[in-house]
Formats: C-alpha cells, structure tokens, sequence
C-alpha cells in the first residue's frame, strides 16, 4: 500500500475547495490534465507523481479535535493506515476526493473520523450523509461513527431499507448530525421531507464501484439532486473500474485523486490457493473435509446465488455440521441476529451471496472460501479482503472446477497475482 498514489500536488490540499458547477453541466474545469492518464488504466509512471498529497502518519499531526483522538485511542487505533494517511487531510479540508484502498486497511474508520471531524456538533442538523450498497455496511459505519465519536456526542443514524419508517422519522425529526444509509431508504426519506439536506455539507459514497456501476446509479442521481450545491463528494472503494471514473466528473470538481495501482491490488499478507475439483457434486465433499480447518477460527464461505446458500446451509446441518448462512431475502432483523452471533463467535461458519463481500469487519474471520469463483472478477478482491483484516493474515480458497480455470487465470491476470494449489497442510497457515 505505500504505492498508493495521488494526482494532485501537495499544495493542492490546502487550497479552498473550488465552487461545484451546476448538476450534469459538461464543463472543462471537471478534468485534470492527468485525466485521461487517471481514467485509461493506473500505469502513470511514480516518478513523475512525487509531489504527492503529504502522508501524516500520527494521529495527532492531523489537527483532529481532542475529543475525537480520544475516541479514536479507545476505539484501538494507534497508527493512521495508509489510507488513513493520505485521505484524511484532503478530505477535512474540504477537497473532493476519490480514494481507492485494498479491503482491510481501515476505509470505514477514515470515513467515520473524517465525519466526526467536520460537523457541528452545537447544530443538530443532518451535516454528512454517507451512502452504501448493502444495510449491513451501511449500520456498521453508523456504528464506527457513534463509538468513535462518543466523546463527541455526536449524533449519527442508520437509514437503512428493512427497518421501521417511523423511527427513522423519529430519530430524523429528534436531529442527528450524520445519517449512513442506503440509496432507496435516503431517497425516500428526502422525497418525504423527513430527511432535511439543506445543511448537509459531505456526501460520502462508500463502495462507489458497486453504487455506480450497478442499479444505484439512479438513486444516487437523485440524492444528489436534493443536496446543496456547494456540497464535498468522497467517493471511497476498493476497486474503481474506468466507467466509474468517467462518471465522477458529474458531480466532482477537481478531485485528490488517490489511487492504488491494479498490480498491487491483490491483499497483502492473504495466501491464495485452489482445490481443484472435477465436478460441482464434489465441492461439498472437499467442504466437509476441511471442517475441522474452518473452525480454527471463524470462516466466510461464498456462493454465487441465495438458492445455493439455502442448499448449502441445509446439506452441512443435515451432515450434522455446525454453520449459519445469510443473504439479502432474508428479514433484516433475522440478517442482523445472524450477524451478531457472528461477529461475537458465538457462530464460526457463515455461508453467504456478496451482500456481505464489501466492508463488513469481522476480526477473527481468517479463512474465506470461494465455494463458487465470483461472477465479476472485482469481486474476488471484496470477497477475500474478509480474511486479513487491517494487515492480518488471512487464507483464501477458491473451489476451481476444469471450467473455472480459465476465470482463475483471469482472475490471476487481472491483479497480476499468482494463485497455487492448496498444500496439505492448510490449517497450519490461518
């Protein structure tokens, strides 16, 4: 991760955050001379990029308020991440920003530090609004902000589908200063005027790739329409594919650009490997076999569809296996008991769809397993970034049938990686 780059000059952090041109007005002023470099591929040469955005590496150099590093000091930080380093002062000084991180290095704590930073806590207005693709990452981020900024009593919200419309009225009409949510819950609480925007001041999309790319793109549009024009974006991810890119310049203005380069994509300290198995019959027993491996500590097993999870969670506790499985049909207050047991142990085996691929931090998860290769290949980075958390060691297995090799190889090629065969003695390296 020291390779993370930027695009912009150090100077360029301090300057005041330029006026936002009108919504969807094509303007030259959007792009950078480094914008086509920026969106064709990451391949800029470092040497010609070193007057990059400053690294502060202690918390305390960041001018953040006392009550904050309090918080953050009790919540377990000690040292900024690397993304951490380079994102936050840019980010606290108003400046868009769109910042590209590998899973695990802390994006949800720069994200909730950042917010707790900037709002005013004296105005029980909505002041930051942070986006999400899945309700569980969005309730987790509200988490992080509250505990981070306890000291604070800063005053933060999950708006999230699945969950009572009258308390999020409740909670909104009370006054918050910041609300995580997701798209459709945000857009409908705006339209009903509950949600008020006219003080909103930091729009935060986390897992832009997934927000944009997919069907969100029309929800965050028409979020972004009801908020204030002199308003800070963040765009925050793990991968940023080219058409993400071109499309920020709709709503950014001279964005720091921080980006990791694609070969350094794959997770540090993440050991890759694959069980080849001929058939798709023979998965389960591979799985069985490496039961005993999979409750060393805690392990994420990936299918590619709900129905595979249903089947697979019924086959393991009817072969008298201990597992608990999760997906996006199910209830959100059955999702979240699941959620719990799992983050306290009390579960060691969750079998899930990608819903819970993207930002969601278990520490004792060490292994995860790709009972199926994931449908897109940047995927595969959100899948096993759930292993390795914050410069952890992690395992990742992918279950490989004879045609799932060519993905395999693809997957290998895209993050410049090397994936080997999986060696008997797995268990001694989670």
């Amino acid at each position: 991760m020291s390779d993370i780059i930027t695009m912009l000059s150090s100077h360029s952090v301090t300057a005041p955050a330029p006026s936002r041109p009108a919504f969807f007005v094509s303007n030259g002023n959007f792009k950078t001379d480094s914008a086509n470099e920026f969106g064709s591929g990451l391949s800029r040469s470092t040497d010609s990029i070193q007057r990059s955005v400053n690294e502060i590496n202690v918390y305390k150099q960041m001018g953040l308020k006392d009550d904050l590093l309090r918080g953050i000091y009790n919540y377990g930080f000690e040292k900024p991440s690397a993304i951490q380093q380079r994102a936050v002062m840019p980010i606290i000084n108003g400046r868009d920003v769109i910042a590209q991180a590998q899973s695990g290095t802390g994006k949800t704590s720069m994200i909730a530090l950042t917010v707790c930073q900037v709002v005013d806590t004296a105005s029980r207005e909505v002041q930051a609004l942070i986006l999400s693709p899945t309700r569980e990452l969005a309730s987790q981020t509200e988490k992080v902000i509250r505990t981070i900024g306890d000291f604070m009593n800063i005053q933060a919200h999950a708006c999230i589908g699945g969950k009572s419309v009258g308390e999020d009225i409740r909670k909104l009409e009370n006054g918050v200063h910041v609300v995580s949510g997701t798209p459709g819950r945000v857009c409908d609480m705006i339209k009903r005027r509950t949600l008020r925007t006219r003080a909103i001041k930091l729009l935060i999309l986390d897992e832009s790739d997934e927000m944009l790319s997919r069907g969100f793109k029309d929800q965050i549009y028409d979020v972004y329409r009801h908020l204030p024009p002199e308003l800070q974006v963040c765009l925050i991810s793990a991968t940023l594919p080219h058409e993400i890119l071109e499309m920020t310049s709709k709503f950014m203005t001279d964005p720091i650009r921080i980006l990791v380069k694609r070969d350094e994509l794959t997770l540090e300290g993440i050991k890759q490997f694959f069980v080849a198995v001929e058939r798709e019959e023979w998965k389960f027993d591979t799985l069985c076999d490496l039961y005993d491996t999979l409750t060393i500590t805690q392990a994420v097993i990936f299918c590619n569809t709900k129905r595979k999870v249903d089947w697979l969670t019924e086959k393991m506790r009817s072969n008298n296996f201990t597992v608990s499985s999760m997906h996006g049909d199910m209830p959100q207050k059955e999702r979240e008991a699941i959620m719990a047991e799992f983050r306290d142990g009390a579960t060691r085996v969750l079998i899930t769809t990608d819903v819970w691929a993207r930002g969601l931090d278990v520490q004792q998860v060490s292994l995860v397993i790709n009972y199926d290769l994931p449908n897109n290949r940047e995927l595969y980075i959100h899948r096993i970034g759930r292993s390795g958390r914050f410069g952890r060691k992690g395992v990742a297995i992918n279950f490989v049938k004879s045609d799932d090799i060519k993905i395999l190889r693809d997957i290998e090629q895209y993050y410049s990686t090397q994936i080997d065969e999986m060696p008997m003695n797995v268990a001694d390296l989670i």
